[in-house]
């Protein structure tokens, strides 16, 4: 488990509901610091200091390999930071980290080694048909899935992206609801029949 967690990951780890973690840390019972996005983030130590206090069952060490690791790359902040809280927050307690330029996301899928990568083409560092085809002829990364974002791509564009090896194209603005749904479909993560 990460030493920083999320709201949402220290719910689960002391099996409340996220609320009651952000009424804890704003009556300042848990230490905790803000990202610049604003988002709360707080260290595992001082949770468990809090859990032990409180008498709170501390679980045991689970394997992290099942986590999914997900790269948004856009330079839109505003974008990114809603896109990584989304799927932060969501069930499947994925890793998400962000890049705003193409150096930086080409570092990032040598280092982070994401199971996908959210990609906004229409950077001006950035040349989307290159990057799909990088990453999909290198026996390191072409396990990497890729979601394609843009806000002016034609139906030609889209056929190109995916002839590149894009997984999936998406016209902006995306809701994230449907954003999170093909997320989990990539990752083999969605709900099995009507049950949740």
């Amino acid at each position: 488990m990460d030493d920083t967690l999320t709201v949402f990951t220290a719910s689960k780890y002391c099996n409340v509901s996220s609320k009651s973690i952000i009424n804890w840390v704003d009556d300042g019972h848990i230490k905790s610091y803000r990202t610049v996005g604003g988002h709360r983030r707080i260290k595992r130590e001082d949770l468990e200091a809090f859990m032990r206090k409180q008498g709170i069952p501390i679980p045991e060490e689970k394997e992290e390999t099942d986590r999914k690791k997900i790269l948004v790359v856009d330079d839109d902040l505003i974008i990114v930071e809603s896109i990584v809280q989304a799927l932060e927050e969501d069930e499947f307690d994925y890793e998400v980290i962000s890049a705003s330029d193409g150096f930086e996301a080409g570092l990032q899928v040598k280092h982070f080694n994401p199971d996908l990568l959210i990609l906004d083409i229409m950077m001006p560092d950035i040349k989307g048909f290159e990057v799909c085809k990088k990453i999909k002829s290198s026996e390191d990364t072409k396990h990497i899935k890729i979601i394609v974002l843009s806000a002016y791509l034609d139906e030609d564009k889209f056929k190109q992206m995916k002839d590149s090896g894009a997984d999936i194209c998406f016209s902006k603005p995306l809701p994230l609801s449907k954003l999170k749904e093909e997320v989990a479909k990539l990752l083999g993560k969605e709900k099995t029949g009507g049950d949740q």
